[in-house]
């Protein structure tokens, strides 16, 4: 069992697409193929299964509405909304070390 809270942390942010799917989610909840093309560069088996390990982590919720045709959403669960801060601090950071390293800013919405 791990001991280290930051560890933990980042067992459960545990690679770049994690982040990238709860900064999406921040906005809006979305349909799979929504949240694909936004991640743009993300395979169909890469996102399948960071929602699945998101969901069982209760980070997020997988929302089905049944009609004429099921239509499932994805959005942030309170935990997953508690994430915020975090990503906030990580984006400000981000926004002070390309500053100071004279990057070129990327046209990235803050998380809202």
């Amino acid at each position: 069992m791990n001991s280290c809270p930051v560890e933990y942390s980042l067992q459960i942010l545990k690679n770049k697409w994690t982040i990238l799917i709860i900064r999406e989610l921040l906005k809006t909840e979305l349909r799979f193929n929504e949240l694909k093309k936004k991640l743009n560069t993300i395979s169909t088996k890469v996102l399948t299964e960071n929602l699945r390990f998101l969901e069982f982590k209760n980070i997020i919720l997988r929302n089905e509405i049944i009609g004429k045709v099921t239509n499932v959403y994805y959005s942030l669960s309170d935990i997953g909304f508690s994430l915020k801060p975090v990503l906030d601090a990580l984006a400000n950071w981000g926004i002070e070390q390309m500053k100071k390293n004279k990057k070129v800013t990327m046209n990235c919405d803050k998380f809202q």
